[in-house]
């Protein structure tokens, strides 16, 4: 290593670091010359494509905040129009429970009146069959009359009556069943 820093040293003048000679001059000549062709190569084959790029990606963005601005007033106005409706629900809810209340009370009342009715024709009905029964039951006891009255009549005329006290018997017995008069 010392012996190539001993080459190195030699061809560099002595008391200087870097040799500002003509060759060195030429070096950084061809150097710039190769970094300005560079340059100008690449701005003339990538300048267009990226500005171009870059134009439009600047376009798609502007679009895009463009489309959020407009979305976001859309929000705005749907946002207004659900407290709108909001505020219009509690207003008909209120409505609706006061129509409930109404329809319920009315079909109450409704329920109570059938209910009324069917207890008053129950209660005929059940006034008509007692009326019924009891026409029976009186229709049976002047049967039981009857055939006691026949029965004791035809004990009396077996003791020995004669024609004309069975006939008067007879027909006292008969007015005496169709004159009374049953008691309601």
């Amino acid at each position: 290593m010392n012996a190539g820093m001993a080459i190195l040293l030699t061809a560099v003048p002595e008391g200087r670091v870097f040799g500002l000679d003509q060759q060195a001059l030429i070096g950084i000549g061809i150097q710039l010359f190769n970094a300005a062709l560079l340059a100008a190569v690449l701005s003339y084959l990538l300048y267009k494509p990226v500005r171009k790029f870059l134009k439009s990606r600047t376009e798609r963005i502007i679009a895009q905040m463009g489309r959020a601005e407009d979305e976001i007033v859309k929000a705005g106005e749907l946002k207004a129009q659900y407290e709108q409706k909001l505020e219009g629900i509690e207003e008909e809810r209120a409505a609706i429970l006061e129509e409930a209340h109404r329809l319920a009370a009315e079909k109450g009342r409704r329920i109570v009146s059938d209910a009324q009715k069917d207890a008053a024709e129950a209660r005929e009905r059940v006034l008509a069959d007692m009326r019924i029964e009891r026409e029976r039951a009186q229709e049976e006891m002047r049967l039981q009359i009857i055939e006691v009255a026949s029965i004791m009549a035809e004990k009396l005329v077996a003791q020995a009556m004669d024609a004309e006290t069975q006939d008067r018997l007879f027909a006292e017995t008969m007015a005496e069943l169709e004159g009374a008069a049953w008691q309601d």
